[in-house]
């Protein structure tokens, strides 16, 4: 639960302040001198925002099914750990069920996240939470976990001997120049591949959900496929695909796509549908090319570069599966229980997101994103949740 709730309380932190920043400032004008911050956030503020504040909310709640279930595939007993159990004992027949079970509860969620349906839901998920381990026990892991990540040399050295400093240099570089610098590369080499990919495979998809390209009939059928395609966490479908093609860096590129292409691609769609065209307007591909890409590149843009830094952080977990990214040493460093190794890399990985994360701002600034009439915090993420 905790690596569900840390990082998407950052990204919903991330997200929220941007709605902040960015809401209709009219009511907060008028209210009358000395209201305090408090009551003109409540009650001028948080008004407008609740319903983009909900719908993004809800789109996490599915973001946060696809991570339990990716969950299971280490060992945790969420449909997952089932999934992967019928595959790897090649019980196709189950898992397809299994799968299809995950895309009902998805299309459905709209019908089971109802606000009388919420106090239901939060009762049954406290009952059905496991009993928590004793508070000794707990805190005894803790110390042993935080005694063995504390890097070799400095456990038992004189952390002022300049001798102690020394050693820990010689058994940082290593681990620095033999598994982060070569797991980085690759990581950043798959991430840039897959945004590529993620940005034709949008520009492709984006019609099958647009009332203009696909009619009143093919947009449904368009709606149908996205959900499919958006909703297959993408360690699930790497590992499938790694079965098919063995190991390699196409199925998680193909995985990365595919998902994050359906995220923005039905983005894109709806936006497309809320252009206004002329009336002599072009039909077919002069229409897609002259008419409705060139007004959505804005918006496509933002959510490239929005996704970007999701699908770096992605690319690096993909290591589990044998890819050799960041992922990769870092699973090899805990199985062999070297835990201060694992800490190294992955504060390797957060110092490189942290600067895809910067550069994709920089971008955003220096390609005027943020001035655009729509902005990817006001998009219609309910739309993207519910299919």
């Amino acid at each position: 639960m905790l690596a569900i709730a840390i990082p998407y309380a950052g990204m919903c932190a991330k997200v929220y302040s941007e709605m902040i920043e960015e809401a209709d400032l009219s009511a907060v004008r008028v209210l009358p001198p000395g209201t305090s911050a408090i009551s003109a956030f409540a009650f001028a503020r948080l008004p407008d925002l609740m319903e983009p504040i909900r719908t993004y909310t809800l789109y996490r709640l599915e973001c946060g099914m696809r991570s339990t279930l990716v969950l299971g595939f280490i060992g945790l007993p969420t449909m997952g750990f089932h999934l992967e159990s019928a595959f790897r004992q090649g019980r196709y027949a189950e898992a397809a069920a299994l799968l299809l079970t995950f895309y009902a509860v998805v299309a459905t969620r709209r019908l089971w996240t109802r606000a009388a349906v919420l106090p239901f839901l939060i009762v049954g998920s406290l009952l059905a939470l496991p009993s928590a381990p004793a508070a000794g026990s707990a805190l005894a892991n803790l110390g042993r976990f935080f005694s063995q990540a504390t890097p070799a040399p400095l456990r038992n050295g004189d952390l002022l001997s300049a001798e102690t400093w020394g050693r820990f240099l010689d058994w940082l570089w290593p681990i620095l120049s033999n598994q982060a610098l070569p797991g980085a590369f690759q990581t950043l080499v798959l991430s840039q591949i897959a945004l590529v990919a993620t940005a034709f495979g949008a520009l492709i998809l984006f019609p099958l959900v647009s009332r203009r390209f696909a009619g009143r009939l093919g947009q449904p059928l368009g709606r149908l496929i996205l959900i499919v395609v958006r909703s297959t966490p993408e360690y699930m479908l790497a590992y499938v695909l790694l079965q098919a093609f063995g190991p390699s860096m196409l199925p998680a590129i193909v995985a990365l796509s595919l998902h994050n292409a359906g995220v923005i691609g039905y983005l894109l769609g709806r936006q497309a549908d809320g252009l206004a065209y002329r009336a002599d307007a072009p039909r077919g591909l002069n229409l897609y090319a002259y008419e409705t890409a060139p007004r959505l590149y804005g918006q496509f843009l933002a959510y490239l570069l929005y996704r970007w830094e999701m699908i770096l952080r992605e690319s690096a977990i993909f290591g589990i599966l044998g890819v050799a990214t960041l992922g990769f040493y870092v699973d090899a460093a805990i199985s062999e229980l070297r835990f201060d190794v694992a800490v190294v890399l992955i504060v390797v990985t957060g110092l490189l997101t942290l600067c895809v994360d910067a550069l994709s701002r920089g971008l955003r600034k220096a390609l005027r994103i943020d001035a655009l009439p729509t902005r990817l915090s006001t998009a219609s993420l309910d739309g993207g949740a519910r299919g």
